[in-house]
């Protein structure tokens, strides 16, 4: 979901990220990766204005939605 908010492929994300396009589709699955991957993701999806809400998901920041990392 946080993907799709912000704009970004599979494959933007995992270069913004610094890991495979698999390790992306890994984490969309459920699947269980390491502590320091997933913060990897959560950092780029955090640069491209996406912001983590614990209670309820996620959300886009203001003005980033015509922001776009890749």
């Amino acid at each position: 979901m946080a993907r799709a908010a912000v704009r970004l492929g599979v494959r933007e994300l995992a270069a913004a990220a610094g890991v495979s396009p698999d390790t992306v589709a890994r984490l969309e699955r459920g699947e269980e990766l390491k502590a320091s991957t997933v913060e990897a993701i959560r950092a780029a999806l955090e640069t491209a204005g996406v912001e983590f809400i614990p209670e309820n998901g996620v959300r886009l920041l203001p003005n980033q939605e015509d922001q776009h990392i890749g």
